[in-house]
């Protein structure tokens, strides 16, 4: 059985948590931000991965600027961003290794920021 099956058999745990805050869950760490957090040393930080491309484009990460009444849009905006990295998505869910995924963020806001779409998109996989 691959990685790739075990992790089908039940849905991956995908939990989404603020970069900022320790101490950090024990898991698969995947920066889920196109740009590095500030004020966070990158030695500070254990990361097991940094997908950019799963991560919101320049273009809509700025429109949005973490705007809630733009939140509907850039969900929807960006659910079609993914679309394009299945692959991408898959390859991510396989390097876990049946670990939960922690993905982090830097947003205040921690229901509406782009790891949240992120975690939806990488919940809908059938890899």
């Amino acid at each position: 059985m691959t990685s790739h099956s075990l992790l089908r058999s039940h849905p991956p745990e995908i939990i989404t948590w603020r970069v900022y805050e320790r101490p950090l869950p024990v898991g698969y760490h995947v920066l889920a931000e196109r740009l590095w957090p500030r004020g966070v040393r990158k030695e500070a930080l254990p990361l097991d991965d940094w997908p950019k491309e799963l991560t919101p484009s320049t273009a809509l990460r700025q429109w949005f600027g973490h705007v809630e009444d733009r939140w509907t849009e850039f969900r929807a905006r960006y659910l079609k961003e993914l679309a394009e990295h299945q692959e991408d998505a898959c390859r991510l869910l396989g390097n876990a290794e049946g670990q939960p995924v922690i993905l982090l963020y830097a947003a205040h806001d921690k229901i509406h920021n782009g790891a949240v779409v992120l975690r939806e998109f990488l919940l809908s996989q059938s890899c």
